[in-house]
């Protein structure tokens, strides 16, 4: 795992088994199984890219109209739009920015918020926020593979992937099988 833990640390975790996909080839380790390292930087490259892509279900759209202390049909009608037509997915609205992240577009997400701490870009329903959210960077997309996992890495860019404590396998892959749900 070239550059993603030091080579001085030795794993204590057993071979992990395989997830028949999730991850890796059936009878086979993931490759992160000696785990990786995260830490938000709060950056805020995450929240920013093309529009569209900030899915959320009905119980988090409840989540933030209440964390917003606004009613579900006031959220709707501020913060979210439906992606692909009737019956697609509801996704977050972005408020077009200077910022370009690399992935595509500056379009931050509705609730970041890069005035009120200088430097640092916060989401301003942070304890609400979707399941997308809360999983970045651990999504199976991204974990397919070590190149996968570099090439988001460099393309977000993420300065906290690879970088902070050590997230062991399990932690991932909870984080992974709660984004694909």
């Amino acid at each position: 795992m070239s550059g993603l833990r030091d080579s001085s640390e030795k794993s204590t975790h057993p071979p992990a088994p395989s997830l028949g996909g999730r991850g890796s080839l059936p009878g086979t380790r993931e490759w992160y199984a000696d785990g990786l390292r995260f830490e938000c930087t709060q950056c805020g490259n995450c929240c920013t890219g093309p529009p569209g892509f900030v899915w959320f279900n009905e119980a988090e759209g409840r989540a933030m109209a209440a964390a917003l202390g606004v009613s579900e049909s006031e959220f709707y009608t501020r913060h979210a739009r439906r992606e692909g037509g009737v019956g697609g997915h509801w996704s977050l609205k972005e408020r077009k920015t200077e910022k370009d992240s690399g992935g595509g577009g500056g379009y931050d997400c509705t609730f970041l918020d890069r005035e009120s701490i200088p430097g640092k870009a916060i989401c301003g329903i942070y304890h609400a926020r979707p399941t997308q959210c809360r999983t970045w960077p651990f999504w199976p997309e991204n974990l397919k593979s070590e190149s996968s996992w570099q090439r988001v890495k460099r393309q977000t860019p993420c300065p906290g992937m690879s970088r902070g404590p050590l997230i062991t396998i399990e932690q991932i892959r909870i984080q992974r099988d709660r984004s694909s749900l």
